[in-house]
């Protein structure tokens, strides 16, 4: 896998549960194979509570070491059906807009490859617990 879209409609401003487990077992299970790979979430809700969705499901790319890939705006479309997305211009647009930059990040990614750029070498990792006995 070389990169990795998640996308989920808004339930209560916040992801799908079901995503989230997935998420959560992917993520968990994995210890650090997502690190350098490029991510973008997508979100769909009807009216609000994208922001938050949104924000979410970033913040499992930006903990695991991942390029999170933008576009203009937020990662998000309007519509309670399907056919009211198709009329979200702008919803559509910022797709387009990412699509064209995962393409971009991903053939930057290999040209560094072939050109002998090497990842970045992380640290072991350091947990630090704020409870402090005496």
């Amino acid at each position: 896998m070389d990169a990795l879209v998640i996308g989920s409609p808004v339930y209560y401003a916040g992801p799908s549960g079901q995503l989230t487990a997935f998420l959560d077992r992917l993520f968990y299970s994995n210890k650090g194979a997502m690190a350098g790979k490029p991510g973008a979430a997508v979100v769909s809700c009807r009216r609000g509570g994208a922001s938050a969705a949104f924000d979410r499901l970033n913040k499992y790319f930006t903990i695991s070491s991942m390029p999170v890939v933008p576009s203009q705006y937020w990662n998000q479309v309007h519509g309670l059906t399907p056919e009211d997305v198709r009329k979200d211009e702008e919803g559509l647009q910022t797709m387009r807009t990412l699509g064209e930059n995962m393409a971009w990040l991903l053939r930057c990614i290999d040209a560094g490859r072939k050109a002998g750029v090497k990842p970045p070498v992380y640290e072991p990792k350091i947990a630090t617990n704020f409870i402090q006995e005496d």
